[in-house]
């Protein structure tokens, strides 16, 4: 089980991402991933490059169950002023 701040720093460690909120209870976790490393991509590509980040968590099985909501700087900015 991985907390969610724990989750949150190991996320923050890429200097890409400017923003990162998890919530979860130890089995799903639904994170909130804000980077410019978006621009240009598909929700998709924004996914796979977040699990690209967490690979080594996830192919040990420490971490799966995940739902995710990714922003360019700009569509955050919009979003939540």
């Amino acid at each position: 089980m991985i907390e969610n701040e724990a989750l949150e720093r190991r996320l923050l460690e890429s200097k890409e991402i400017v923003f990162v909120k998890v919530d979860g209870d130890g089995y799903h976790y639904q994170l909130t991933v804000v980077s410019d490393a978006f621009l240009n991509k598909t929700a998709v590509a924004r996914q796979q490059w977040v699990y690209g980040q967490l690979k080594d968590l996830i192919t040990t099985g420490s971490l799966h169950a995940i739902t995710m909501k990714t922003y360019t700087t700009e569509e955050w900015e919009k979003k939540h002023g």
